[in-house]
């Protein structure tokens, strides 16, 4: 996973998506009838703040006695997250390094959440060949990644992504705030068949959208800055999506959205995992650039008629012209 710098422009190329490995039309028309959005479409970058600090791996320690892992023979899982060492709450890595240090060696109270539910060990730290004492875990405190925003609403809330922001293991994030920062894309890789593309952009500080209030089933949601002035954007009427002709509004190059042709090939709004539409590419200037949809068009909306009626969630690993789309009135009931 690539971190973020402190420079005013941090470069990224991870991306949030989920490439396909992962009631009806009353709640449409609720929404329909004569509600009106912002219309996104624009890059954007997200840190999300998480609760403790992340397992991303498990590593060995090499002591004077050969190899060890304490977190391995603890059970000690990729996509656990540390909650407190020694009964000090965990505020980032560097706090875990210190607790570990502190224990000299003795047996230490680890307090880990895995999958929503709170797990104590008591793990005896291996003392490396250097001296120092470690665990065993290579660790992560924030996630970064890049996607799109769908729209803006009236009162300063943007919704993105149209899916949840997923931990190594899986599992959705619990999200504990984080910032949202305009993107520009400065290139990408096409998508194949078997493999997704991406694109691969940077973070532009000076460029505040706004701070990250929750990450659910449907999308990522957050609250936009004072300063931001997403009124500029294309006023639009939500609609319901029906299968033909419509289009997405995404950026493949820069900060400013295109709009490119598509055709919904399917209608679902009863699908339980929010894949509502079938869609595929039909604009040939996107379809020469990307090959079809990329990781990091997550939340790109779908407009059909002039009206917003969903946004872009996945890709089909094996035909990147072709992925599923949210309905955006899910969106809308978070």
């Amino acid at each position: 996973m690539l971190r973020l710098t402190k420079n005013k422009i941090r470069t990224i190329v991870l991306i949030f998506v989920a490439v396909l490995l992962f009631s009806p039309l009353v709640g449409n028309k609720a929404y329909a009838s004569g509600e009106f959005l912002y219309l996104g479409g624009i890059p954007a970058g997200f840190t999300i703040k998480t609760n403790g600090s992340t397992v991303i791996g498990l590593n060995d320690v090499v002591t004077e006695k050969g190899v060890e892992s304490p977190a391995r023979t603890n059970d000690i899982r990729v996509g656990d997250v540390i909650l407190s060492v020694g009964g000090n709450p965990v505020s980032n890595v560097q706090s875990i390094a210190e607790a570990i240090k502190n224990c000299c060696g003795n047996p230490v109270e680890v307090v880990i959440s895995r999958k929503g539910q709170k797990i104590v060990k008591y793990i005896t730290p291996a003392k490396d060949v250097g001296g120092n004492y470690r665990l065993g875990l290579f660790l992560r405190d924030d996630l970064n990644g890049i996607g799109t925003i769908t729209y803006f609403r009236n009162n300063g809330e943007f919704a993105s992504l149209g899916h949840p922001v997923l931990d190594e293991s899986g599992e959705k994030s619990d999200v504990f705030g984080g910032d949202c920062y305009l993107c520009s894309i400065i290139g990408l890789v096409k998508g194949e068949r078997g493999k997704a593309g991406e694109l691969k952009g940077i973070f532009i500080d000076t460029d505040n959208i706004g701070t990250i209030t929750k990450n659910t089933d449907t999308g990522l949601y957050g609250k936009t800055a004072e300063n931001f002035s997403f009124k500029k954007f294309t006023k639009v009427e939500v609609g319901v999506g029906i299968a033909g002709n419509a289009s997405i509004v995404t950026c493949i190059d820069g900060v400013s959205p295109k709009e490119y042709s598509i055709s919904i090939v399917k209608a679902d709004f009863n699908d339980k995992d929010n894949k509502n539409f079938v869609i595929k590419i039909t604009d040939r200037e996107l379809l020469s650039a990307t090959n079809g949809i990329l990781q990091g068009m997550s939340g790109s909306p779908i407009v059909q008629k002039g009206k917003i009626i969903g946004a872009v969630t996945h890709v089909f690993i094996n035909d990147p012209s072709r992925g599923f789309g949210i309905d955006v009135a899910k969106m809308l009931e978070n």
